[in-house]
Formats: C-alpha cells, structure tokens, sequence
C-alpha cells in the first residue's frame, strides 16, 4: 500500500503543478472559459461570470499549492481531502460538459493541450481513483522536511504563485501557445496542410424505387436508381483536422479587409475587444505610440468588437487617428490578453506583442 500511495503521490503531485502551472500562466484565458462554463447554455449561473477572473486565480494557485503540499507531505488530512473535493467538482463539471455536449474544450490545460470533453472526464476518473488511494492511505504521507522547512517551501509556493499571476496579468503570458504567438503568419494559420485530415460522413438516403421504400447508407454518392428520393440525413463518422485560426477578419463596414492588411510590410494593431471596457491609461499612451509608428512608415489600425458610435467616441477623447476595424470579440481576446494591446505585424507573421504596461517594450 505504502508504495501504491508514493506512486499515486508524484503522479498526482506532479499532474497538479503541471496543470495549475499552465492555467496560472495565462489567468485572463482560464478566467474566459470559467466564464463559458457559467453562461446560461452550460451551467447558467451567470451571477457568477463577474467573479470569474478571481476565482480562476483561486483555482489555479490552489492546485499548484496543493500539488506541491502532497508532494513534500505537508499536512496530509488537508492537502488530500482539497484534493479529493476539488478533483470530484472537476469530474462532474468534465462529465456534465462532455454528456451533454455544452463545451468543446474543458481548458484543463489551458492552450497548451486541447482535451475532448471525453477525453477530459476520463483523465478525472483516473486521477479521482489516484486520490482515493491517496485519502485511504494519507498515513503512508511522509513530510520529506523538517517542519520549518515544510511551512517555508509551503509558505514559499503560496509567494512565487500570487507573484506569478499577478506577473502576468499586468503584462502577457509568460509562455504563448496560440495561433497568434510571436513568429507565427497568420495566413499560414488560416489554412490547412495538404494532408491534413479530412472529415468523413455519412449520408442515410430514403428513397422510393418501384413503390417501395428503402434506405441506404454511403459517403455522399446516393442510390443509383430511384423513383423519388424522400430525404437524406448526415452523420459524421470521423471529424477532420480544422484550420489553427478559423474566424479571424478585419472587417469595415462595408467590406472584408482582412488580406488586404495581412500583406502589409508595417502593421501595427492596437487590439481592444471591447471599448468600453478598455483601460484609460492604455489608451492614452497609444495615442503617442501610433503617432511614432505612422512617422516610421508602419499602417496603424485598431480592432474591436464594440460598435461604430463607440469607435468613435474613443477616436474623438484620446485625439487618435486611425480607424478601428470589426473582429469577433472571443478572437480578439485569444489574440492578446490585453485590453488593450498591440500586436505588430510584418506581411501576416507576428513580430511584436505587447500588453499596454509594456508599450514603451515596443520596438519600431
């Protein structure tokens, strides 16, 4: 048993610092599926989506500390009974997601990997058995320091965690996994390999030949002969690889701009996903930054989600003088976790990103 619970101990340990590491890396994204998970098509308990940036800071430096409690032994009771209450909460969230197919993605590890809905409540069922073992077993927890050294590494991990955080929020992610991270080109991302994996479907024909009504079953080709065809229904059998960024546009009012920009040689854009809830100060120091980069040669345009009359009351109240341009508001937020930011581009590849309190980082 005694060495049952040490294998279970590092594996679960270890998975929870991994985990929570990866959440903690990027609060503002865990915050942003936290957020679908309390809107009224999944949970609907939306009273809670205006906490859902400080609960995701709970969360994740939860789990990285309990991670690193289990692992040096320190007070066992406690770390496994969190364990076990927080892992069975994440089993029924990952079970009611995947049954009733409300979430695509569970976010477990954040943009670094992308679980299934299934694949997510079955990697809770291994790790709630882990911890079954552990909570019947938590006597055969060793701490492996003395105690002063217990509550200093403890104490320690609790410090580094909040720094962490609070690290990234004021700025970016410390480690970028989405399509839109420095060095990628966006056309590139917007389009699929030549042996990319193709979805496969099936079709269910109805038809009527000679009076009788039959069916039949293949890939889209249909009955060879007929009198009449009743219907067809589709079935997806496998699904197909899909393009790493999927909806992103530059769109005015009245057309797509989207390739148009992407050419570019000098592209600077300022990216707020929503004017209205954007920081003052940051707009502020854009304004100078936008004016440098246009003297340089760079075409500067924004990007939001908020509507034209918005638009134009932040061009008139911080004198700025580019035009904002429409993108959906979810892509704008996995574009940078700023509101606002900068993304600086050269031909469609990804040069500079920037949170505001970075602008003077900026490099033109």
């Amino acid at each position: 048993m005694k060495a049952l619970v040490n294998i279970c101990r590092v594996f679960v340990g270890g998975l929870f610092i991994f985990s929570g590491f990866i959440k903690l890396n990027d609060p503002l994204g865990f915050s942003y599926k936290l957020e679908e998970y309390f809107s009224y098509d999944v949970l609907n308990i939306p009273s809670l989506i205006p906490f859902a940036l400080g609960l995701a800071i709970f969360v994740v430096v939860f789990e990285v500390v309990l991670g690193v409690f289990l692992l040096i032994g320190y007070k066992p009771k406690f770390t496994v009974w969190s364990l076990l209450a927080m892992i069975v909460f994440f089993t029924f969230l990952t079970f009611y997601a995947a049954f009733f197919e409300k979430v695509k993605d569970c976010g477990c590890f954040g943009d670094f990997l992308k679980l299934s809905p299934w694949q997510s409540f079955w990697k809770d069922v291994i790790l709630l058995v882990m911890i079954v073992v552990l909570f019947i077993g938590h006597r055969h927890i060793k701490s492996i320091f003395s105690k002063f050294g217990l509550t200093v590494t403890a104490l320690l991990s609790f410090i580094v965690c909040l720094w962490f955080g609070y690290h990234v929020l004021m700025y970016l992610p410390a480690f970028d996994f989405r399509a839109y991270k420095i060095g990628d080109n966006l056309q590139e991302n917007m389009q699929l390999p030549a042996d990319a994996q193709k979805s496969v479907t099936d079709y269910v024909w109805t038809y009527k030949i000679n009076g009788e009504e039959k069916t039949i079953t293949d890939r889209g080709r249909g009955p060879k002969q007929y009198d009449e065809i009743i219907g067809v229904d589709t079935r997806l059998v496998e699904e197909g690889d899909v393009p790493k960024i999927q909806d992103f546009s530059i769109e005015s009012q009245d057309e797509d701009l989207t390739q148009q920009f992407l050419e570019l040689d000098k592209l600077v854009i300022i990216v707020a996903y929503s004017l209205e809830k954007t920081e003052a100060d940051g707009m502020k120091k854009f304004k100078a930054m936008a004016d440098e980069a246009q003297k340089k040669g760079y075409t500067v345009i924004g990007v939001t989600a908020s509507g034209e009359a918005k638009k134009k009351e932040i061009r008139n109240t911080y004198n700025l003088d580019f035009d904002f341009y429409l993108c959906d508001e979810k892509v704008l937020k996995t574009i940078v976790r700023a509101n606002p930011g900068v993304v600086v581009l050269e031909k469609g590849t990804v040069t500079q990103k920037v949170h505001w309190n970075d602008i003077a980082d900026l490099k033109l």
